[in-house]
């Protein structure tokens, strides 16, 4: 009888172990597993794609976001007369802005640092919520700069894809998940975007 290796031996001891632990496990113990995965909250869903085609008219070139708020839409224009336009939440009253910004950076499942000014009006607000798929933030976020400094503004994601389609931010720009990671995939850094 001939023994293997060692390269086969050691992957052969490692599943031996695992299968060991599992049936040495009683059925308590998979109970007991299992319900501290239910205590944690279920994961947040992506949210529908609220994104299309549109026809649409503009002299911007292809490639620059064009958001309007009055109409709750961000476009990305494609080509001469195209965009793919996909719905957004805005700021609230007193929120809002206008202005042409750069996309400065691009950050997947981002953390976040509430504003010194936000924090004030809601104390209750930590002043850092990691990155992960709790974060309010959601899945994607592109970082807003004007003149080369950070507007504290974002296009991002969110875990709650009810919040899509109000005015309800503090000046930035939401889209389910599903949509900030299409349109996060479509937008280099250096995007020009025009809120109107």
């Amino acid at each position: 009888m001939t023994l293997p290796g060692r390269d086969g031996l050691v992957p052969r001891l490692a599943g031996t172990c695992v299968l060991g632990l599992l049936l040495a496990m009683s059925a308590q113990g998979f109970a007991e597993a299992r319900s501290g995965l239910s205590d944690r909250p279920p994961l947040p869903a992506m949210g529908p794609s609220l994104r299309k085609a549109v026809a649409f008219a503009t002299t911007e070139q292809p490639g620059t976001i064009i958001i309007r708020k009055s109409e709750k839409a961000l476009y990305l224009v494609t080509r001469q007369g195209q965009a793919l336009r996909y719905q957004i939440s805005v700021g609230r009253d007193g929120f809002g802005w206008t202005g042409v910004v750069k996309v400065g950076a691009k950050t997947e499942w981002p953390q976040w640092r509430p504003p010194r000014e936000m924090r004030a009006r809601q104390p209750e607000l930590p002043e850092l919520v990691p990155s992960g798929p709790y974060n309010p933030l959601g899945a994607r976020a592109l970082y807003l700069l004007r003149d080369g400094r950070d507007t504290l503004y974002r296009i991002h994601g969110t875990n709650d894809p009810s919040g899509v389609g109000f005015d309800g931010t503090s000046g930035c720009f939401r889209l389910t998940n599903t949509d900030v990671i299409d349109l996060f995939k479509r937008v280099p850094v250096g995007t020009k975007v025009v809120v109107q």
